[in-house]
């Protein structure tokens, strides 16, 4: 079982977990979610076994204190500080949609821990139709709702047949969630609702992959083209496959690898 650990710091901690051998550090910063991404370390472990040889591993969650002024960018900051405490720099990123949000502030307010970076199913600003979703996601969260919630959202993440593979597991745990998950929710969607960096994006000077969909459901494919066009940077762009194309396809792992031994 992967170990969970902990940063901590006055106010608030980080956990985080890491595996993998490697003299490189490729850090992995998740996206949003109703649960913590620390609840699928032995998953995630296993999906990233072809890092290992060559790199060490960091999965971060979130700090366990989301103040309501809280942003990306303080995001961005807790992230940078919890890298130095590990001793981490000049890493190798990978941000999944949130989490591409917060590494692209990394890279601009704190560019000496980014050597490259991939930016999958993340966007530069929020459009008519995130804005839409994420309101309506967070209603539900506030109401309670936790089954229309899982479902809404996992429609909008997933490909119609990754859906279909595993529709079983998710109707098991469609109704679980806490109170404080609920919150913690509501909370991180007011973050994603106020970000907006696409005129600070000429301040990334790190080499950047954009990875997306063209079915994304949640931010729409043209999130992230306009992310690649903003920052004039290579872009692969998937058919056939949701918002968390990094989770479904196959050889996804492989562009990584690919981009960051160029």
């Amino acid at each position: 079982m992967t170990e969970i650990k902990t940063v901590k710091f006055e106010s608030f901690h980080m956990d985080y977990f890491s595996f993998g051998n490697g003299d490189k550090a490729f850090v992995i910063v998740p996206g949003m979610s109703l649960k913590s991404v620390m609840l699928s370390a032995d998953a995630i472990e296993a999906a990233y076994s072809c890092f290992t040889d060559e790199y060490t591993v960091y999965v971060f969650d979130y700090a366990s204190v989301i103040k309501p002024s809280y942003s990306v960018t303080d995001m961005a900051d807790d992230l940078a500080m919890a890298m130095r405490v590990l001793d981490i720099c000049d890493a190798y990123m990978f941000g999944a949609s949130l989490g591409g949000m917060v590494i692209q502030y990394l890279a601009i307010r704190h560019s000496e821990l980014v050597h490259k970076m991939v930016l999958a199913s993340s966007m530069a600003r929020q459009n008519d139709h995130s804005r839409t979703m994420m309101k309506h996601w967070k209603e539900l969260a506030l109401a309670g709702e936790v089954v229309e919630l899982n479902r809404d959202m996992r429609e909008h993440i997933y490909g119609d047949d990754y859906l279909a593979t595993w529709h079983d597991a998710f109707v098991a745990i469609e109704a679980d969630a806490t109170p404080e998950e609920l919150k913690r929710l509501a909370a991180m969607i007011d973050i994603c609702l106020a970000f907006d960096a696409y005129s600070d994006l000429g301040k990334i000077h790190c080499l950047v992959l954009v990875i997306g969909s063209n079915d994304d459901r949640a931010l729409t494919p043209d999130a992230s083209y306009e992310l690649a066009d903003k920052l004039d940077c290579p872009i692969i762009m998937y058919d056939g496959y949701g918002h968390a194309v990094y989770d479904e396809a196959p050889d996804y792992k492989g562009h990584l690898l690919d981009f960051y031994k160029e």
